[in-house]
This record gives structure tokens, sequence and C-alpha cells, in this order.
């Protein structure tokens, strides 16, 4: 018997620079102390099954947003920046890099 484990994709990117880099791994565009996190971030969602495990990192701050933004998945980057994503199914939407505070 096979076992097939679901990945989840990053099907659609909002922010070009943030696109280029997790395409290209070109950080143009992005703030230097920034494109560790960022690396690691991608890993992890290119590796996981579920959204539900990004729970397994509490330093990112994994948190949905409320009001107009509800749904919208938040992960702390740095001091106000924040990788955030729309899920449907098994495919993260609308991939930004954001200060929305």
């Amino acid at each position: 018997m096979t076992h097939y484990t679901l990945t989840v994709r990053i099907r659609g990117f909002s922010h070009k620079p943030l696109k280029r880099f997790y395409e290209e791994g070109i950080a143009k565009g992005l703030p230097a102390d920034a494109v560790p996190k960022l690396r690691a971030m991608f890993a992890v969602l290119d590796q996981m099954s579920d959204v539900g495990e990004l729970n397994s990192w509490p330093l990112w701050k994994v948190h949905t947003l409320t009001g107009g933004r509800k749904g919208t998945w938040s992960l702390h980057v740095t001091r106000n920046w924040r990788l955030t994503f729309r899920v449907d199914a098994d495919e993260l939407l609308d991939v930004n890099f954001e200060d929305y505070h």
C-alpha cells in the first residue's frame, strides 16, 4: 500500500520581491534582517501537510486576523513586519510581506 502525504502549496503572491525570493532566492527588495526568517518560514510552509502545523512555531506568533481580514493568517517576521496569506483547501493564496499595524 502506498502512503501519500498532502503538502500545502503556495499558489499566489501579492508581494513581487517576496515571490522572487521564494522562486529564485533573490532577496532584493526585502529587509536584510528578515531574509533568514523568511527562508525558514518558506522551508516549513513547503513541507507542512496542514496549516495547523504552524502552531508548533510559537516564536512566529501565528494567528488569524479578524474584521475585514478574517481568514488571513499572520506570521511574525521582524518588528511590525508579517508574512500573511489566506488558505484555500491545501493552497496558500495572496502570500504577502506587510506591515499592517
